[in-house]
């Protein structure tokens, strides 16, 4: 049986490890992914490390509204470490439970992209002729609208809901792994173990899965953990233009707008703190997806 060379060289297993290995050699990416490990267990842990469920109404008041950081203490006796909005919500719980939601919008929309954009993109490298110029000049009739245009209209059509936030950036990122996919496949076609796989008269379903897609992932890899953190951008932006997440569950976008009306009075923190939770998030993410294409990238490791 013809085998892939990525799946004769190792485990997955052992992959993983050397990719974590020369990850943590840069000081600056094991710091990013310190951060962006920690964000991600604070926001799965949320419910059991802050003092108030801010989506809970009943624990709210408005007799705590807007104070200070570290200001008066609320009913059961807490401190406002990063002070509290004008519905008496503290907004280190805010920030801790809008973490959960970006982090969410972010992870599932880029996955499920992937998922829609990396199948397409080896279809059409993999098919050619008609298939591949049809799925390519959707591609193309997809990237050539902005982004956040695209987003607004299918929200604008859909309604708010952190659902439909992640269909909508679905919608507007698998583009982008279609075309990352379909460029890494047609390297991958050329080589002499997928005409061996041809030769043996293998399904076109097994070549893809068992063959063509292994060698394709990483630079797959790096373009999720890229868009994960675009992702998270974009819902900021969506529930700061008022069209993303309800009110009623506020992510760290709706957080800084909810608080902007409010900087010009003084109240620098309703928008100031969530806005630092938000830049930490993405700028780790980032760095970590920098590291992660050094160490992917064929020719370094050439």
């Amino acid at each position: 049986m013809v085998e892939a060379p990525a799946l004769q060289e190792g485990s997955a297993l052992a992959v993983a490890r050397k990719i974590l290995r020369d990850l943590i050699r840069s000081p600056v990416a094991a710091v990013a992914l310190v951060v962006t490990v920690a964000i991600c267990l604070v926001a799965v842990f949320a419910p059991f490390i802050v003092p108030q469920n801010p989506y809970d109404l009943q624990q709210l008041s408005v007799l705590d509204g807007l104070q200070p950081p570290s200001g008066a203490p609320m009913m059961g006796g807490y401190t406002f470490i990063l002070g509290s909005d004008s519905q008496g919500r503290d907004m280190y719980s805010a920030i801790v439970y809008g973490l959960r939601i970006s982090l969410l919008v972010g992870l599932a929309s880029a996955v499920f992209a992937a998922l829609v954009g990396a199948s397409l993109g080896l279809i059409a490298a993999y098919a050619g002729g008609r298939t591949e110029t049809a799925i390519m000049r959707l591609v193309d009739l997809q990237l050539s609208f902005p982004t956040i245009l695209v987003a607004l209209m299918i929200l604008a059509f859909l309604g708010k809901g952190v659902g439909n936030v992640i269909l909508a950036l679905i919608i507007v990122e698998w583009a982008t792994f279609a075309r990352t996919a379909r460029a890494a496949a047609l390297v991958e076609i050329r080589k002499e173990y997928i005409a061996a796989a041809e030769t043996m008269a293998l399904s076109h379903w097994r070549i893809l899965t068992r063959h063509l897609l292994p060698n394709c992932i990483p630079p797959l890899i790096v373009i999720v953990t890229m868009l994960v953190a675009r992702a998270i951008s974009l819902e900021a932006t969506l529930s700061f233009l008022g069209v993303g997440v309800p009110i009623t569950e506020p992510s760290l976008g709706l957080l800084i707008s909810n608080g902007y009306e409010y900087m010009f009075a003084g109240h620098y923190w309703l928008s100031i703190f969530p806005g630092i939770a938000l830049l930490v998030t993405i700028l780790s993410i980032n760095l970590v997806g920098d590291r992660l294409r050094e160490i992917l990238n064929p020719q370094n490791n050439a």
